[in-house]
């Protein structure tokens, strides 16, 4: 819907390539559908959940085995994000680098995105 002929609408690591796959596996999904909602103290939050089919409105981009479907609200918003798995001492999760996000909470689990996003026509 938002993408550029030749360039993916978001890039996978290849540790979180691996790591989706790992998850597409053990539950028998057919991938990760990622979006965004209303939410969190920044007033937006990214979404993942499970697929097990698709939506033909969705963005698909799969790589090394894994697949990532974009929600069709929300691909304006994640267009050019990068996602990657991180693991620390502390935590391990799924981390979007989004050129798109303007501001975010100090937890970094709520994100805000330039109010122009979304309202143009």
């Amino acid at each position: 819907m938002f993408a550029l002929p030749g360039k993916q609408a978001v890039t996978i690591t290849d540790t979180a390539a691996v790591q989706i796959a790992r998850l597409m596996d053990k539950g028998g999904h057919k991938g990760l559908r990622i979006g965004v909602k209303k939410g969190g103290c920044a007033g937006m939050e990214y979404t993942m959940d499970y697929v097990d089919d698709v939506d033909p409105n969705d963005e698909v981009v799969e790589q090394d085995g894994a697949r990532v479907m974009i929600a069709p609200m929300a691909q304006m918003f994640l267009f050019g994000t990068e996602i990657d798995y991180e693991t620390s001492l502390l935590e391990s999760g799924f981390k979007f680098r989004n050129p798109n996000v303007v501001d975010a909470c100090g937890c970094g689990e709520s994100i805000k995105f330039d109010e122009t996003i979304g309202s143009q026509k």
